[in-house]
């Protein structure tokens, strides 16, 4: 038996494109199927939209446009779809919506429907089956507001009929949706799911959604951890007195303790930095519909969704004072990012300086002791290496290319629409992601059993040279310098240099260098 090849499984769909491109032109290939492979193909519905009749599995909620996308974008796939949270995102917004069009002259029972479906989606049990798209696809985002639309209206009837089959009340279900699968009755993707929105501002509201609850439920807590973590190693490491390192050089002391208070402070910072964005990330793209200006909605309706998705969220969203700059720039996903940027930056200062002051554990710096994790070596023996704070530093390289990217997407907002939003917010979503995720891991694994190897740094305290600073303002810094140099040259200590040239006694030099006196002004 054979047939023309329409459309095809996912892994199908590779190889069809591989034979597409290696036969060139028109794919029309005839292959044989088995018994189950033609039932299985059969198990299509057919839906009409405004370029004409498509096919679509029966079996799924997406309808038309979603089954377009997956044809007209066949980009990475499996790896590259639409994050979760802004599918969460969606269902959000969209009950929202329906909840506030039902003030507005909106069926209550299609109102109602909408909303039950949309919380299928918002609790994440359709995301695997039935939201197949993926990020590289309009710029809008507006496959990915069709695809929710159209579970939202398919997905409540299916849940009825469900209900219908398991407690014998066809009748009523049928009363209340009197419809089928891809028949757009008696709920209308477009009228009724998508009523007063557009996809250039339910995308943009998504975006904003997603990122708000991602970094209240996996950003802060990460980055709070570490920050705690580091505190509390530098109150633990406050008394251990170490030779400080500029331009990776011997420099003048300071506690243990006070480096690791500047790694909290970072973090501290970082923190602070994000919570600076979020004002402007609460602010929603919602009723500016098309362009702005809110064609085709009511008077309040944005200001009551802004409402009504701060109480389904529990966090404080209001409606965009400007809709044209909602629309047309995202330059409060750039500053978020930029935020993450920054942090970034610390990460990898934090574990670059962890990883250095733990090396070893003979021939390296050895101040500090990590935890061993995990073998180190597939042939050394014994070997132990500084895992976390490589994976973290690998983290941090990966959320700077994601703030490139990010930023190349914000600058292209052309005219009334940025069309680069879901490479943005994609990218945004990662890097939250990663951070959060590593912050934690970088905590739990490293730096709470982070110890402190007090005999090798006071023996590195005391054969540094640059002790010799304490006694600039006793002999001047041309006769310091000429003892360190003297040491340095000679092999002898600082003492042994400062005696032989006549610079100071024994007792002179015991009471103007001592470490605990250089840890601060005085």
């Amino acid at each position: 038996m054979s047939s023309t090849i329409l459309q095809l499984s996912r892994a199908g769909r590779r190889a069809a494109l591989h034979m597409k491109r290696f036969h060139g032109g028109k794919l029309k290939v005839t292959v044989s199927y088995n018994a189950q492979q033609v039932s299985n193909m059969a198990n299509f519905r057919t839906e009409r939209d405004t370029l004409g009749e498509v096919q679509v599995p029966a079996d799924k909620y997406y309808g038309s446009q979603t089954a377009r996308s997956i044809i007209n974008f066949p980009i990475g796939v499996e790896t590259e779809r639409m994050p979760f949270p802004v599918i969460t995102a969606m269902g959000i917004l969209k009950k929202a919506a329906a909840i506030v069009n039902k003030d507005y002259g909106l069926d209550p029972k299609v109102a109602d429907a909408i909303s039950k479906a949309a919380d299928d989606v918002i609790s994440g049990k359709l995301y695997c089956d039935h939201f197949p798209l993926v990020i590289w696809q309009t710029g809008s985002g507006t496959q990915t507001n069709m695809n929710t639309n159209e579970i939202k209206f398919q997905d409540t009837l299916n849940v009825l009929l469900q209900h219908l089959i398991l407690t014998v009340i066809s009748n009523r279900a049928i009363e209340i949706l009197g419809g089928k699968l891809g028949s757009k009755t008696p709920v209308h993707p477009n009228d009724h799911v998508n009523k007063s929105q557009s996809s250039n501002d339910t995308f943009p509201t998504a975006m904003h959604i997603a990122v708000a609850l991602e970094i209240h439920h996996t950003l802060m807590p990460g980055l709070d951890v570490l920050q705690k973590a580091l505190a509390l190693k530098a109150q633990e490491f406050e008394k251990i007195i170490k030779i400080g390192r500029t331009h990776l050089m011997d420099a003048v002391p300071l506690t243990l303790g006070q480096e690791f208070s500047a790694y909290a402070t970072q973090m501290q910072y970082g923190i602070d930095r994000v919570k600076d964005t979020l004002p402007r990330l609460y602010q929603l793209a919602l009723g500016g519909t098309a362009v702005g200006t809110g064609l085709n909605t009511r008077i309040g309706f944005a200001e009551k969704c802004a409402s009504k998705i701060s109480e389904l969220t529990g966090l404080p969203f209001v409606s965009a004072p400007n809709k044209f700059e909602a629309l047309a720039a995202h330059d409060s996903m750039v500053e978020v990012s930029g935020a993450l940027n920054t942090i970034a930056c610390s990460l990898m200062k934090i574990g670059n300086d962890i990883r250095l002051l733990g090396s070893g554990p003979r021939c390296g710096l050895a101040e500090i002791m990590l935890p061993e994790n995990e073998p180190g070596s597939s042939i050394m023996p014994g070997k132990v290496n500084p895992t976390q704070c490589e994976a973290i530093t690998m983290v941090a390289a990966q959320v700077m290319g994601n703030h490139v990217a990010v930023t190349i997407g914000g600058s292209n907002g052309h005219f009334e629409l940025n069309v680069f939003k879901p490479q943005m917010v994609s990218n945004v979503l990662r890097s939250i992601r990663l951070i959060g995720d590593s912050c934690k891991a970088f905590t739990d694994n490293c730096v709470s059993g982070i110890k402190a190897n007090e005999e090798r740094i006071s023996k590195l305290l005391n054969e540094s040279l640059m002790l010799v600073t304490a006694l600039n303002p006793h002999i001047g810094y041309d006769k310091a310098a000429t003892i360190a140099k003297t040491a340095h040259k000679e092999g002898t200590t600082l003492k042994e240099a400062a005696l032989k040239l006549g610079y100071l006694t024994e007792e002179e030099f015991a009471k103007f260098v001592r470490p605990q006196d250089m840890l601060g002004p005085k």
